[in-house]
């Protein structure tokens, strides 16, 4: 078993993943594939209903599709079927883009999102922020519409929302989002999920029960007046592509600037501090050294990790299984850090 999840990693190595136990069902947070990588999310919601005598069901897929650029931005869409939100098509897309902004040490995260919902002919945009301390991620969102619905005059909504991590492999997680003013009809959205790490790979996925049946920022911001009475039911789970995958020839230092995720090389000697990482954790999240004094990351787990600097400075390359990575500090600082395949892992080494 411990071979097969070796495997597996090694499999899933060049990949970066959005991770579900980063954010709730309903919000998309501020996370932003890493350059040259390519996210798709499978999000899929349904009802059941009974009509003379038969169940019946019917479905509402949401597709995310995005790419990471450097400098911490994406771009992507997002298409639904059976939307309520535009008013003559029941197909619904939304073209947006995401620049993410961590906020120093302090675990807080900025992320600004822009974006045009071709349905209902709206410029729509959201300013999102979340805090990650412990077992805790706590997300929030302002967002803006100029014709939602297509049918509607400017208007505003808030979003907030919570992850709690049970362990590294399972999560509870739950939103709520409302309009400042309801019309007839509407009432504030929500939903509520388990999520899931799926061990050996980057792949994350959780079942959900919301009142709303798809996860753009207006048809997540309501419960409309023509979504079922009774809850949604679904799932969804996220699937991270790499084009080094599809050509051999592109790598990912090709695709990044300089000065943005420049690869790191590990520095031979001993290590004033070291940082373990299993159960997919930095076990020690917080390490303090002297300037000149190295810290070594240490993987014990049967998949690759990264150390990688929140200020885009740098990364390390992928660490296998029992491998180390050793890197010198030379100023004194504050250095968080973060693994690129799971993005919920993060520290901060304190340089004196």
């Amino acid at each position: 078993m411990k071979r097969t999840l070796s495997v597996l990693s090694l499999l899933a190595a060049p990949l970066s993943a959005q991770s579900l136990m980063s954010r709730s069902p309903n919000l998309s947070g501020t996370w932003v594939p890493d350059p040259a990588v390519i996210q798709f999310n499978f999000l899929h919601r349904f009802y059941v209903a009974n009509s003379a005598g038969f169940n019946t069901v019917t479905n509402f897929p949401t597709f995310t599709l995005a790419l990471g650029l450097p400098a911490n931005i994406g771009i992507g869409m997002r298409y639904a079927t059976k939307s309520d939100v535009p008013a003559k098509v029941s197909n619904e897309v939304e073209l947006y883009a995401r620049w993410r902004h961590p906020l120093g040490t302090s675990g807080f995260t900025l992320a600004a999102t822009p974006a045009y919902n071709a349905a209902a002919k709206s410029l729509d945009g959201e300013v999102g922020v979340d805090w990650s301390g412990g077992p805790l991620t706590v997300l929030g969102a302002v967002r803006g519409m100029t014709k939602p619905f297509g049918i509607d005059t400017a208007r505003m909504a808030l979003a907030a929302g919570a992850v709690l991590h049970l362990n590294s492999y399972v999560g509870l997680s739950g939103d709520v989002a409302s309009f400042l003013s309801h019309r007839p009809g509407e009432s504030a959205a929500w939903s509520a999920g388990l999520v899931f790490v799926i061990p050996g790979s980057p792949h994350t996925f959780s079942v959900q029960v919301s009142n709303v049946d798809v996860n753009t920022i207006e048809g997540s911001s309501r419960k409309g007046p023509y979504v079922a009475k009774k809850p949604l039911y679904g799932f969804e789970f996220t699937i991270p592509l790499h084009l080094a995958r599809f050509r051999p020839w592109f790598h990912h230092d090709e695709f990044t600037r300089p000065g943005n995720l420049k690869m790191i090389p590990s520095v031979e000697g001993p290590a004033a501090a070291e940082i373990q990482m299993t159960g997919i954790h930095y076990r020690s999240d917080t390490v303090t050294v002297n300037a000149g004094q190295a810290v070594r990351w240490v993987n014990g787990d049967p998949l690759v990790h990264t150390v990688t600097f929140d200020d885009g400075s740098g990364t390390s390359a992928d660490i296998p299984q029992n491998g180390s990575f050793t890197f010198k500090f030379d100023r004194p600082g504050t250095y968080a850090f973060h693994c690129t395949q799971h993005p919920f892992m993060k520290g901060v080494v304190i340089v004196k």
